[in-house]
């Protein structure tokens, strides 16, 4: 049987008491390597799927998207109603759903109507008392607009909490699946608030997950252990712990030597010998993703479509992707992969011409080019496996038009932060869908609501003509005629150009032997709820 080794064993070790051996039997604790430090373990603050991975173990939304069948199914709402015009939505919660407790903090009650109202009132109301605690940048509740799309929240009774929209929202019950909509404890907020310690709510999570957060050191690892009153069961796992580790090398090198049983985003390069290793599995799969050049308009002299045109020819994606990708990548022309239903495969792309780009650099007034910062991720994601490598690429290609470049990264944790906030010129960053509709896309990343400092339009591109398209295709539950608008939209998109789409990339996983019942997420998560090690 695989024994858990190093810092590795230690950190899992410490999950048994302080008086155990420094032994771990790997049948019981399971160790994912995973890429990097959560930006955050508040689900209304976090924002990347790193953060997403940690938080998902500890908290419930009210629904959840089904893998299997590929639809939304009840989670902490045993069951809903809508009504016929799409404004009303009442849910109907568990009876008997258990917190979890702190060192410091026992529940004295089961979840109630008043959790639910609280998770997003806080979010909602600037005069909510846990408003402004921890920073009060709520991205996903306001690039979704869920701000004016709510009209109101009521508690009819303990276990019943009815929704009313302003108006017919089609991708409102799958928002609610997404992180940000996850059910947290107001009688915990009250009790933090009470003490003057308000900020632990978001430190020392509380949730209702098949796992309890037991501790976070950052670049070290994250301690869970399986929480025995979850209401769906008691996962198989007893423990399971997140050590942090960004190199893909290091964490291919960690799973060999059985120090950890899960790891996600291994190089490309090393698949090959993964394939030929008897005691590991790789899993694969398309991702639902796109890899893009964000274009910060507000920076000049990206606010100007021809330079903006010109630096997508000058770059060439094809040598890129097959460089970076091989066979296990296409290039991107949409900001939609081209497994949505609301994919527009009659777009044509913006071709690579370094000669038609120095053109249209000239007519802009910069026939002699200027110089620009890059940014590139510092770490591996499933749409980009060497951000610095493609960074160099594209300096290279975009020397060529006379354009010098400054590549610029920062640590992830803060690295997406930064571009929501605008404080880039050239982003690289890609998106994995949260669930399968377009408008996660299309309105997340390229709305006007996003375009915001802080916002996930990082492009900063605000087209009324593109918002009035995406905001109608979500107000009808017509398929064909938001897949219309949505290729309209896409029309659009292309025409202007506030990003350079790359790449969109198959995802891999690698498994230890050992492990049992690991179903890749379509959302690029990852989730240990059903799974177990062979004993």
């Amino acid at each position: 049987m695989a024994r858990l080794g190093g810092a590795v064993l230690i950190a899992a070790t410490a999950l048994a008491g302080a008086g155990a051996q420094q032994k771990a039997e790997a049948a019981s604790t399971l160790v994912f390597c995973s890429e990097g430090n959560p930006d955050n373990l508040a689900p209304a603050l976090a924002r990347t799927n790193t953060s997403f991975d940690a938080i998902l173990h500890a908290y419930d939304t009210l629904v959840r998207f089904d893998a299997e069948s590929k639809s939304i199914v009840p989670a902490l709402a045993e069951s809903w109603t809508i009504s016929p015009d799409g404004t009303v939505y009442t849910f109907k919660l568990r009876p008997g759903v258990r917190f979890h407790d702190t060192p410091g903090y026992t529940p004295t009650r089961t979840l109630t109507s008043a959790d639910v109202l609280f998770s997003f009132f806080r979010q909602w109301h600037r005069d909510h008392p846990y408003h402004s605690v921890g920073n009060g940048a709520y991205n996903y509740f306001n690039d979704l607009s869920m701000g004016s799309i709510l009209k109101s929240i009521e508690a009819v009774d303990d276990l019943t909490v009815r929704f009313t929209l302003n108006r017919p929202q089609a991708p409102f019950l799958a928002n609610l699946s997404m992180v940000f909509a996850a059910i947290t404890s107001a009688e915990y907020a009250d009790t933090m608030a009470r003490r003057g310690t308000p900020e632990l709510f978001d430190l020392e999570p509380v949730g209702t997950g098949a796992f309890q957060l037991l501790s976070y050191q950052k670049d070290s690892l994250l301690q869970y252990k399986a929480f025995e009153g979850h209401w769906a069961g008691r996962p198989p796992l007893d423990n399971l712990v997140f050590a942090i580790t960004p190199n893909a090398t290091v964490r291919l090198n960690r799973l060999q030597a059985g120090e950890c049983h899960v790891m996600p985003y291994p190089n490309l390069t090393d698949l090959p010998k993964i394939r030929n290793s008897p005691s590991l599995t790789l899993l694969r799969q398309e991702g639902y993703n796109v890899a893009f050049l964000t274009f910060n308009v507000e920076r000049k002299p990206l606010d100007d479509v021809r330079v903006r045109r010109a630096l997508s020819m000058a770059i060439d994606k094809e040598t890129l992707v097959d460089a970076l990708y091989g066979d296990t990548g296409r290039t991107a022309k949409n900001p939609l992969p081209p497994t949505s239903w609301g994919y527009n495969d009659a777009i044509t792309d913006i071709p690579y011409d370094p000669k038609g780009a120095s053109q249209l650099l000239a007519e802009a007034g910069y026939a002699n080019g200027f110089e620009i910062e890059l940014w590139h991720m510092p770490v591996a994601r499933p749409y980009m496996p060497a951000g610095k490598r493609a960074a160099e690429m594209m300096a290279n290609d975009l020397a060529q038009v006379g354009v010098k470049t400054t590549l610029v990264t920062d640590d992830w944790s803060v690295y997406m932060k930064r571009l929501m906030n605008g404080d880039h010129q050239l982003g690289m960053i890609g998106w994995t869908g949260d669930n399968s509709d377009p408008d996660n896309f299309l309105y997340t990343l390229l709305s006007c609501e996003g375009a915001r400092k802080g916002g996930g339009n990082m492009g900063k591109w605000c087209d009324r003509s593109f918002d009035d398209v995406i905001i109608e295709a979500k107000q009808t539950t017509d398929v064909a005629k938001r897949t219309a608008l949505y290729h309209r939209a896409q029309e659009i998109f292309k025409d202007q150009a506030p990003w350079l789409p790359l790449a969109h990339s198959m995802v891999f996983m690698v498994l230890r032997e050992e492990v049992k019942g690991y179903r890749m997420n379509p959302f690029g998560l990852h989730l240990f709820h059903r799974v177990d090690l062979a004993r």
